[in-house]
């Protein structure tokens, strides 16, 4: 059993489980195309030692399926932040503050707010 995704117009519209025979014999790809995805590939990286990594990123549904990348990612969470050609994940302009505290990014001053 895998993790298969559906594309259509480049946007994932749903992942399941199922046999590579069940994806290639029964499910109606008029509707969109069915491509593997693994759960356990975040950034490009497996998470379990000594895996394989599969297109970059497990995909969520309303994420991007690009072609040229082979790469899964989410949508561009804001206009200023830039996508990480090496692990398909967004880059706000200034990384997050690494404390205990709670943050927002705020896209109008281009900062990260602290949550009280």
């Amino acid at each position: 059993m895998a993790h298969f995704a559906k594309v259509k117009n480049r946007t994932v519209t749903n992942v399941i489980v199922a046999d590579q025979d069940f994806v290639d014999s029964y499910i109606d790809h008029e509707a969109g195309k069915w491509i593997q995805t693994s759960y356990n590939t975040r950034g490009g990286k497996h998470l379990k030692k000594g895996g394989t990594p599969l297109r970059k990123n497990f995909a969520s549904i309303g994420g991007v399926y690009d072609a040229e990348r082979d790469a899964f990612y989410l949508q561009q969470p804001y206009p200023s932040w830039t996508l990480n050609e090496d692990s398909c994940l967004w880059n706000p302009p200034i990384e997050r503050p690494n404390d205990d505290k709670r943050y927002n990014w705020n896209e109008t001053d281009k900062q990260w707010d602290e949550v009280s």
